[in-house]
């Protein structure tokens, strides 16, 4: 059984920074795309940064320059370092990832349960 966990969301004042991590457990063989989402109230979730697994990432306009995404294959992790938060950075965070459980399985998507981010003053 294969699950994400996320950690390191909280409230954080405008300005501020937060680090939110992501570790995958269970029976893995193969990791493809990892990444975050966000899901603010009253709105559909979106693509917040997600990194490949050689490294390249791609990042939504609305936090480039901000948020930095990273992954540690051994670890099977990954983090977004998110600094000069703004209120509309104001979400549920999920940790989401591609991977293939067995070998011959094709990649399936798997999420984290979420953690919430609230930046306010």
């Amino acid at each position: 059984q294969v699950q994400l966990v996320e950690s390191g969301g909280g409230l954080v004042q405008p300005g501020g920074s937060l680090r939110l991590s992501c570790v995958a457990s269970g029976t893995i063989f193969s990791m493809n795309v990892m990444g975050w989402y966000r899901q603010a109230p009253g709105k559909v979730r979106e693509l917040v940064a997600h990194i490949t697994s050689g490294g390249s990432a791609y990042y939504a306009d609305s936090v480039k320059g901000r948020f930095t995404i990273s992954r540690d294959n051994a670890k099977k992790t990954v983090a977004l370092q998110m600094n000069s938060l703004i209120p509309e950075d104001t979400a549920v965070y999920y940790c989401n990832a591609d991977l293939a459980p067995l070998p011959g399985m094709r990649f399936l998507a798997y999420w984290g349960q979420g953690t919430q981010v609230t930046v306010s003053s």
